[in-house]
């Protein structure tokens, strides 16, 4: 429970065992290749970056991704709300056949896929055109005629409210043309224009300005009659080798396993190709620097031994704990509490784990939030089913058994408060059994307790807020900043100390609260310490009211758990009362039911949200250092599958 303890790394070997080298750091999945970002500083001028085909794999990878795709929507091989991952022999994994064989099924659905793009694309061509042409189907003219020694022909629409029979009453007193309607709908009609070609500028001219405007089909020979017909046979040839293509991608259904092994693969390669851009080389030697557990220094020590290499390890100084990354080490209680930190920020190497001093409030505030059996029951349910089930990795690990600690605290707080989804058995039973009178036991509860609830609540906030001061403390003695230990938190443990002595009327003789005026006295030369002149009072005052409204204000902070407590209690009651109001039991179950698990939504989310807000803002500002930079060593991180010895 604890930042792990890293080494700055060091190695330099043969060139021509570099893919080799990386291979088995892959493997051992504990090495960092850090960044060869301080050329300037001391790197030799012969070294450059090492290549590596990190662009290819990226490519294959994406060829992988699009297959599993492609079957997820044409095979119906859907992945559920989780994947469930199958165990698979480190040598299946790296085998060099079942590779070839995924990388040649990735080609053919692909294949497949852009050749059902290719007839998608050809099928909206088609139905766009027969659209077009549709209008036309009974005009009798074939499309590739556009003109004739001695007249024109033209095609062309004009607004459905046109009156045709004037206009072309109009036309020929014009010109030596005639219009011969060819179709019509809601918009447009659709005429024949034949006019002789002397006359063909002042027909124009004429027709639009009734909104005449020409269309032609350039690439059509024909009637409009017979091209339909042309594209009716082409849609539906189009249509069954469609249906062939599609048929061709469901049968590939059973290469998904095989597929999904070769993304997890593919995966691996693409750490493996980013390490190796990260090596410095001059083509005869590589070299590179990185981090590594100094619990794992053994294992590497094993590996590298056997090599043709030079390396070393060294504790970082103190000025690059900056730079060294973190990797957090904890128990079954706490390690779900990194969801938490990674969402907040990491801590600094060198500073303090938060999540055991986190995971205890963290998981007590949840379930005073949440409060109710029926919940709890739930939550550990589902936590229990995914992480046997599925077992996830990651954040999602994480999650699931955060969520399993926290239905153990709703659970508890529930049976304290005698919630089971709100009052559900007491209502069930009052239809089933009018006149009954039935209630879990209980404690307390949230709408008859709600000032004292209100009271333990901040009670458990201030708690909470000495606890983070104490820490604080600790560090800073350790640090030995003994005198800022003293002055930033001690004192203000004697003025709150002095506040309740004087309160109970202890520790005042003369009518003096001693151990108050110790604290005051002791807040004045502390926050005047580093001040000169005039600013020893202005620093005596901020420290002051900084303090008075810092401490009520964090404190009335925690005052949310009762909050959420009687708004999830409440709500959940008023469902199971809409649902008890007709008197029938079925009724009252679905009613219930579905206002349950609205409630249960709402808080789920909810509760999570303001218990991470006291941990952040009111509880690491005490004494939490963020800034620290993930440990990502070179390994195999699997979606799919888990990789088991052979």
């Amino acid at each position: 429970m604890a930042i792990v303890k890293m080494k700055r790394l060091r190695v330099a070997a043969m060139a021509q065992e570099r893919e080799e080298l990386l291979r088995a750091l892959l493997r051992l999945g504990c090495v960092e290749i850090s960044e060869p970002d301080h050329l300037a500083d001391g790197w030799p001028d012969f070294l450059r970056r090492s290549g590596s085909a990190l662009a290819e794999t990226k490519g294959e990878a994406a060829d992988a991704a699009s297959a599993l795709d492609a079957l997820r929507r044409f095979a119906q091989t859907k992945d559920g709300l989780f994947i469930q991952r199958r165990p698979v022999k480190e040598s299946d994994f790296l085998s060099a056949d079942a590779a070839r064989r995924a990388k040649e099924a990735c080609g053919r659905i692909n294949g497949l896929t852009a050749k059902l793009t290719a007839l998608d694309a050809e099928r909206e061509r088609l139905t766009a055109q027969s659209a077009a042409l549709a209008p036309w189907k009974t005009l009798d003219f074939p499309l590739e005629t556009q003109d004739t020694a001695h007249a024109v022909f033209r095609l062309g629409v004009c607004p459905a409210g046109t009156d045709v029979g004037a206009l072309r009453t109009e036309l020929s007193e014009a010109a030596a043309a005639e219009l011969y309607p060819a179709g019509a709908d809601k918009t447009q009609q659709y005429l024949l224009l034949v006019c002789h070609r002397a006359d063909e500028t002042a027909a124009m001219e004429l027709l639009r300005r009734a909104g005449f405007s020409v269309t032609s089909f350039p690439s059509l020979t024909g009637t409009p009659a017979e091209n339909l017909a042309a594209l009716d046979g082409s849609l539906a040839e189009n249509t069954a080798r469609r249906e062939e293509v599609l048929k061709e991608l469901a049968s590939c259904g059973g290469m998904r396993d095989e597929l999904r092994l070769y993304a997890d693969r593919l995966a691996a390669e693409q750490a493996q190709e980013t390490g190796a851009q990260r090596l410095m080389t001059d083509g005869t030697v590589v070299y590179f620097e990185g981090w590594v557990p100094a619990g794992a220094e053994e294992k590497l020590a094993a590996l590298l031994s056997g090599r043709d290499c030079a390396w070393e390890t060294s504790d970082p100084a103190e000025e690059e704990y900056a730079e060294v990354p973190v990797q957090l080490k904890n128990n079954w209680f706490t390690k779900p509490l990194n969801m938490v930190t990674e969402m907040y920020s990491l801590p600094a190497y060198g500073s303090l784990d938060p999540n055991p001093l986190m995971a205890p409030f963290f998981v007590l505030f949840y379930g005073v939030m949440m409060a109710d059996m029926g919940y709890g029951l739930l939550m550990m349910l589902a936590s229990v089913i995914v992480l046997k089930k599925y077992r996830p990795k990651g954040t999602m690990e994480h999650f699931f058994g955060l969520l399993g600690l926290c239905g153990v605290s709703t659970f508890i707080m529930g049976a304290l408060t005698g919630g089971f989804f709100g009052d559900f058995l007491t209502q069930l039973m009052g239809i089933l059994r009018p006149g009954s009178e039935f209630a879990l036991p209980a404690l307390f509860t949230p709408l008859n307790d709600t000032l004292m609830i209100l009271i333990g609540s901040m009670c458990l906030g201030f708690v909470q807020i000495i606890t983070g001061m104490a820490i604080d403390v600790v560090k800073k003695v350790r640090r030995g900043q003994i005198a800022d230990a003293v002055f930033d938190d001690v004192t203000w443990w004697i003025i709150y100390l002095g506040v309740a002595l004087a309160v109970l009327g202890i520790g005042s003789p003369g009518g003096v609260p001693v151990v108050l005026a110790v604290g005051a006295v002791m807040l004045c030369i502390g926050a005047g310490r580093n001040a000169k002149g005039f600013g020893k009072v202005t620093a005596v005052f901020g420290a002051v009211y900084n303090g008075v409204t810092g401490i009520f204000g964090d404190v009335l902070s925690y005052s949310r758990l009762m909050a959420l407590m009687l708004a999830g209690s409440v709500i959940a009651q008023v469902f199971n009362t809409l649902g008890a109001i007709p008197g029938n039991a079925v009724v009252f179950i679905l009613i219930s039911s579905a206002g349950n698990a609205l409630n249960f939504a709402l808080n789920l989310l909810g509760c999570y949200v303001h218990d991470l807000r006291l941990q952040c803002l009111e509880y690491f500002n005490k004494f939490y250092e963020d800034g620290g930079k993930p440990f990502r060593p070179l390994a195999i991180h699997t979606k799919y599958v888990d990789i088991i010895n052979d």
